[in-house]
């Protein structure tokens, strides 16, 4: 059994990092979904991808997975490049702007 140790992504709504920073032990299927011929549904006998357990640092998710013989792959996250402008927000309302404000 696999599984994958990563720091989930922000939500598209959110525009800060509040709840991406703890890490997730999540597992790999085992076997692929099928279609009920009868309702439509996708269904599959892989318990183990319902699982996703949450932890506060990578080295708590990395010794619990070898605590428990399980094999993991660590996937790093992305980093996120801080959008800093010059005068931020307040120059919209600048006095002492050079050229004439247009919409």
């Amino acid at each position: 059994m696999r599984a994958r140790i990563y720091q989930p992504a922000r939500n598209a709504m959110q525009s800060g990092t509040a709840k991406a920073k703890g890490w997730v032990l999540e597992f790999a299927p085992a076997s692929a979904r099928e279609v009920d011929p009868l309702m439509g549904w996708t269904s599959s006998d892989d318990t183990q991808a319902q699982v996703k357990l949450r932890f506060d640092t990578r080295e708590a998710a990395e010794a619990y997975a070898a605590s428990k013989g399980i094999e993991f792959d660590v996937i790093e996250p992305k980093g996120r490049k801080p959008v800093i402008r010059p005068r931020g927000y307040g120059e919209n309302f600048a006095t002492d702007r050079r050229g004439a404000w247009t919409h």
